[in-house]
Formats: structure tokens, sequence, C-alpha cells
């Protein structure tokens, strides 16, 4: 009977992890940070097509084309989904409440309302978050040491996300502390 168990074990197929890899810019564009997964799967032993199969979806520019995109790889069964970007994840959020979503980067999770916040964040979606107002601060600090001098700088950023207002505080006190002008530049479409 051990035996009869230990042979039917063996003889069951492994599942293939299914990787769904969602962004907003072509794959050509993010060449670096394809690759860089890539390079990471195989170092943990993965190969791609082989015992790992990750479904690539670029909405190429086209942000309107996300959410069916992220719906794609819902259908596909997918066991995980990177998303690329704040944008790619609200997709990925609004196409699932089961599948786990990993950020690749965000610039605030809490204030986009994916997580609950980033000790605990709650859901399906977990990742990295590139907010962090502090450094723009140490930016300043450091211009100024290269730049004894320095009297005025510039920054460019879009108000519609919600770390520029984070960051532009931590900036103007920084920047009032070394008695540099800060000129803040807003960009609000491409």
């Amino acid at each position: 009977m051990l035996s009869t168990l230990c042979h039917s074990a063996q003889a069951q197929p492994t599942k293939v992890p299914r990787i769904g890899y969602l962004l907003v810019p072509s794959l050509a564009a993010n060449a670096s940070r394809v690759e860089a997964l890539r390079q990471g799967l195989r170092e943990l032993g993965y190969i791609e097509d082989k015992n790992i199969f990750i479904e690539w979806r670029s909405a190429e520019g086209k942000v309107e084309r996300l959410p069916e995109l992220a719906a794609e790889l819902v259908q596909h069964k997918v066991d995980i989904i990177v998303s690329a970007g704040p944008t790619a994840t609200r997709a990925a959020k609004e196409a699932t409440a089961h599948i786990p979503i990993v950020m690749a980067q965000d610039t605030d999770p809490v204030g986009n309302g994916f997580i609950a916040s980033l000790a605990r964040p709650g859901g399906n979606v977990t990742g990295l978050s590139l907010l962090a107002p502090e450094i723009g601060g140490k930016q300043i600090e450091l211009l100024k040491e290269v730049v004894p001098r320095l009297s005025q700088v510039a920054t460019i950023g879009e108000p519609g996300n919600p770390g520029y207002t984070q960051q532009h505080k931590e900036l103007d006190q920084v920047a009032a502390a070394f008695k540099v002008r800060l000129q803040n530049l807003e960009v609000r479409d491409p």
C-alpha cells in the first residue's frame, strides 16, 4: 500500500507557476527591468518557459488597454500578477481581489488606495514603494555641499501624484534651512 501511494505521488505532474506581468509601456521600453526579473528568476533556479511561465501584457503606452489586459491575466489563471507602476496596479486590483499582486514600483500605494499601510498592506496587494520624501531633502543637502554657492534649485513633478505633496513639503523645509530658493515646476501632461 505504501509503495503504491509513493508511486502515485511521484506520478503527479507538478504545476508550473505562472506569473502575469502588466505594464503600460512596451516591453522594449522596459527591457532592463524585464531582464532583471528574468535574471532574478534564473538565480532562483527558474527558467522561463521551462519551470516557470510569464504572461507578458503591455499596453504599449495605451493606458485605456490596461483593464482588458488585466482581465486576460485573470482569465489565464496566473498565480501572481506583477504590476509595473501605479496605473497597472490599479487595473490589476480592479480585475481581481484574489490573485496576489506585487507592485514593482509605486510612489504612494497607501495614498493610491492599493494598501491599508506600508507595515500591514492587507488585501491582495503588496510590493515596493518609492515613497521616500526625505530623499529630496538629502539631495538638496548634497547639492549644497557640492556647490556651496547654490542659491536656486528647480524641481519637476506631477501634482496629481499622491507623493508629490509630501515630497515638496520636505523639499521646501530643507531648501529654506539651506537658504536655497526652490522653484517647483509642475507637469500636468506628457
